[in-house]
C-alpha cells in the first residue's frame, strides 16, 4: 500500500486527516481473528494445566509456568478489549459474546467494562470529563486546594506500590465484582457483572474440585495478580507520560487529544505480541476499530506515525514520577517539581 501523507496546507487538521487514512485499516480478517484466539487460549490452558499437574507430583518448579501463563492472560484481556471496540470480528453480536466469555477468565464483566472504557476513549485528554475509565489525574491547582488528608490520599494512590500492586488486586478481585460508578446506567452493567460473578464462581469451584484449593490459589491467584499489574502498567504509561495532552473545551478536540494524549510504547517484538500491540496506543485511540493485529500494518505503511508519543521501556520507568497536570506548562510534572515551583 502506498503511504498517504496528510494535508500540509495552512489551516489543515493533520490529526483528522490521519483519522480518515487509518480508517482504511478497520476491516478484520475472520481467519486471522480465529487464529489469534486459538494461539492465545490454547497455550494459556496448557500452561495452567501443566503447572497444576507439576504441583500434584511435587514439582514446585512448575510454578515458573505462572509467568508465561500471566502473559497469555494479559493477551486474553487484549482480545476482550478488541471485542469491546467491535474490532475483533467486526460483528457486534459475535464480538460481544466472545468478550463476555473471555471476561470470565479475566475477571472483567464485559458490558460494564466496555461502557466505562468507551467513555474513556470518548473523553481522553479532556480535563472537564475525567473520572470514568481513567487513572485519576489532578491538576496542580486541584491538588493544592485539597485538604492535607486529601493530598495524602492522592499521594498514596499515586504511590507505585499502591498503583501497580494493591490497585490491580483491588480492581480485579473486588471492584469489578460490582458495577461501581454505573449504578444508574441501566440494567446491563448489573446483569453483566452478576452473570460474570456467577460464571467465575462456577469455574473456580470446578478448578478447586479438580486440583485442590491450595494449588488453585498458588496458580490462578498469582496469574491474575501478575497479569493485572502488567495490564495496569501498560494502561498507565500509555497515558501518563510527560508529553501527553490534556486540555479543556473549546480547545479540546478528539483527533488531536487521541493522537497526542496516548503514547507509542515501543516494546520489543515478543512483548509487543504478548500485549496485543496495545503499545501502539496513539493509533488505537485515533481509530479504535482497527484490529490489534493490523496496527503494525499501519506503522509499516506510515512510519512517520511511529515517532508520535514514542517512549522506550527505559523512558517509561520515569513516567511513575509524573503525577500532576501543570496547566501553565502543559505537561505532567512530579510532586517535587510542583513543590519547587511554589
Amino acid at each position: 500500500m502506498t503511504s498517504i501523507k496528510p494535508p500540509a496546507s495552512p489551516g489543515a487538521d493533520p490529526e483528522s486527516a490521519w483519522l480518515k487514512i487509518i480508517a482504511g485499516y478497520r476491516k478484520p480478517v475472520l481467519a486471522r481473528s480465529l487464529y489469534e484466539l486459538a494461539v492465545t487460549l490454547i497455550p494459556f490452558v496448557l500452561l495452567w494445566a501443566t503447572a497444576a499437574i507439576a504441583l500434584q507430583f511435587g514439582y514446585w518448579i512448575g510454578l515458573l509456568l505462572i509467568i508465561p501463563a500471566a502473559g497469555f492472560l494479559l493477551r486474553i484481556f487484549m482480545l476482550q478489549h478488541d471485542c469491546g471496540h467491535g474490532s475483533f470480528f467486526g460483528k457486534r453480536r459475535l464480538d460481544d459474546w466472545t468478550g463476555r466469555v473471555l471476561g470470565i477468565l479475566t475477571l472483567t464483566p464485559y458490558d460494564y467494562w466496555r461502557r466505562a472504557h468507551n467513555e474513556h476513549h470518548a473523553s481522553a485528554g479532556n480535563l472537564d470529563e475525567r473520572g470514568v475509565g481513567d487513572i485519576t489525574t489532578l491538576t496542580v491547582s486541584e491538588y493544592r486546594n485539597l485538604t492535607p488528608m486529601g493530598q495524602l490520599g492522592y499521594r498514596l494512590y499515586r504511590n507505585p506500590f499502591v498503583m501497580f500492586g494493591i490497585g490491580p488486586a483491588f480492581l480485579f478481585l473486588l471492584k469489578q465484582r460490582l458495577p461501581f460508578g454505573m449504578m444508574r446506567s441501566g440494567a446491563l452493567p448489573w446483569v453483566s457483572t452478576m452473570a460474570t460473578n456467577v460464571a467465575v464462581t462456577v469455574l473456580t469451584a470446578l478448578l478447586i474440585w479438580s486440583v485442590g484449593i491450595i494449588p488453585f490459589l498458588l496458580i490462578h491467584l498469582s496469574i491474575v495478580l501478575i497479569a493485572g499489574s502488567a495490564g495496569v502498567w501498560l494502561f498507565y504509561v500509555q497515558h501518563q507520560f510527560e508529553d501527553t495532552h490534556w486540555s479543556r473545551p473549546p480547545d479540546w478536540a478528539f483527533p488531536y487529544a487521541a493522537m497526542h494524549g496516548a503514547s507509542h510504547y515501543d516494546l520489543p517484538r515478543p512483548l509487543r505480541w504478548m500485549s496485543g500491540n496495545i503499545g501502539m496506543h496513539q493509533i488505537h485511540h485515533l481509530s479504535s476499530r482497527v484490529p490489534f493485529y493490523r496496527l503494525p500494518e499501519v506503522l509499516r505503511d506510515h512510519p512517520e506515525l511511529a515517532d508520535v508519543g514514542r517512549i522506550s521501556i527505559r523512558d517509561s520507568l520515569a513516567c511513575v514520577k509524573f503525577v500532576l497536570w501543570d496547566e501553565k506548562r502543559q505537561r505532567l510534572i512530579s510532586f517535587e517539581e510542583m513543590e519547587m515551583s511554589v
